[in-house]
């Protein structure tokens, strides 16, 4: 009887191991996969926002904000 019980603490003792190695690689798995969505993410806000600095920076942009600035000032809509 002490033996079966041995064995039966050996096998549960095994598969806990085996479901904490599967967790632990499935976690290393994950981890590269976040920093690349966090690099994507990245890489996509710095383009829009040069983007957005272009079109704020131009001609016309400017020129449009700088009339609704100065129409704001003087009271006439």
């Amino acid at each position: 009887m002490n033996g079966k019980r041995a064995a039966k603490a050996y096998g549960l003792l095994r598969g806990r191991a085996r479901r904490w190695v599967r967790q632990v690689r499935s976690a290393r798995r994950d981890a590269g996969m976040v920093s690349a969505e966090y690099a994507v993410g990245l890489l996509a806000a710095v383009g829009f926002a040069g983007l957005l600095y272009e079109v704020v920076t131009s001609d016309v942009v400017q020129t449009t904000l700088q009339s609704m600035v100065t129409k704001a000032l003087h009271g006439s809509f």
